[in-house]
């Protein structure tokens, strides 16, 4: 019998329903209410943790040296979604865990939350609705001229399963796609959709520009204020990754001077951002709490996949989407010391 821990829920049921057909599977479900001690107890015997994103997770149960260190039987580590920057990689890879995300599951969603946020600014449906709904009423309708997305530049930072999949949703509007991604070859970019250009071009060129990359050391901080200064003063910044990425001070700044028009941000450093957050105090900027996979559609598929990976680690073989290729040696070690026996190669 091998076991999973997770906390709180499952992304959807279907992931439970499906492993509980696995009979040598067993599924722990633990509870942040709990004393952290009693759920210690369950993780230190678990051989795979199914964790929850970073904010909603204590730092204690991120998944690092330290709990590597109380679990000596763990085989895997699963995040809900594609994004794993609460997870310590090389830790688990130099401890032989595997590191496995359900990256794809949410692409459909995150990409037309994207597009949502993109018609909402340009068309001014934000700006409108608070207008309306202000008791002031000195204004007419010739102060929110929109803008469609007919035949207008689009620049994707990580040309992913999102970013690739936005790409591909607005030629509808016959927009061009220019990417930024430096992990992907000119036959991907092709086969993608979008023209291949650097960070700065991107940014020059654009007159919208979508963050859909992961938060990595490389890429915290990577949109600044030297990359708002050179957007155009009809640019619209759209993020849907991870907060970090883009710097919030910079993103205010460019704001408030007017030097783009406007913003679509589902992420923030802190989540859910402050009463306070300057940001919020812009009709330009359309805030959402890191929502845009949300759907019922996304965390079938996010249920489903993680609890089909579960049933190929625990069967011996490679999982589809992990993250850290490079501990198949130990991994396979330790899994047939803890399984008794082999992986299948």
């Amino acid at each position: 019998m091998v076991n999973i821990a997770y906390f709180e829920n499952w992304m959807d049921p279907i992931g439970p329903e499906i492993l509980a057909d696995q009979a040598h599977i067993d599924l722990n479900q633990l509870t942040f209410k709990d004393p952290a001690h009693d759920n210690w107890m369950v993780l230190e015997k678990a051989h795979g943790y199914q964790a929850l994103p970073s904010t909603e997770t204590p730092e204690e149960f991120y998944p690092g040296p330290e709990m590597l260190a109380r679990c000596p039987d763990l085989l895997a580590v699963s995040v809900s979604g594609a994004g794993y920057d609460m997870v310590d990689v090389e830790a688990c890879t130099r401890a032989g865990v595997l590191v496995v995300n359900q990256t794809g599951s949410n692409s459909e969603s995150v990409a037309q939350h994207a597009l949502g946020l993109m018609l909402s600014l340009s068309k001014k449906i934000n700006q409108t609705d608070r207008a309306i709904l202000r008791s002031e009423r000195n204004w007419t309708r010739w102060d929110y001229i929109g803008d469609e997305l007919t035949g207008r530049t689009l620049g994707v930072i990580g040309l992913g399963q999102i970013g690739r999949r936005l790409a591909e949703i607005v030629k509808i509007f016959s927009m061009n796609v220019i990417a930024y991604d430096p992990y992907l070859s000119e036959s991907d970019f092709q086969e993608r959709g979008a023209t291949s250009v650097s960070l700065d071009e991107l940014v020059q060129q654009s007159d919208f520009v979508s963050v859909n990359c992961p938060l990595t050391d490389e890429t915290t901080g990577l949109v600044g204020e030297a990359q708002f200064s050179t957007m155009k003063p009809n640019a619209i910044f759209i993020s849907t990754a991870r907060g970090g990425i883009h710097e919030e001070g910079a993103l205010e700044k460019a704001i408030r001077e007017k030097s783009i028009a406007g913003a679509g941000v589902d992420v923030f450093v802190a989540e859910p951002p402050a009463h306070d957050h300057p940001l919020l105090g812009y009709d330009n900027v359309i805030a959402t709490p890191h929502n845009a996979g949300v759907t019922t559609d996304c965390l079938f598929n996010m249920g489903k996949w993680a609890a089909d990976q579960w049933i190929d680690i625990f069967a011996g073989k490679r999982p589809p989407r992990y993250k850290n290729p490079e501990s198949w040696t130990a991994y396979a070690k330790r899994f047939e010391k803890i399984m008794r026996r082999p992986v299948i190669d």
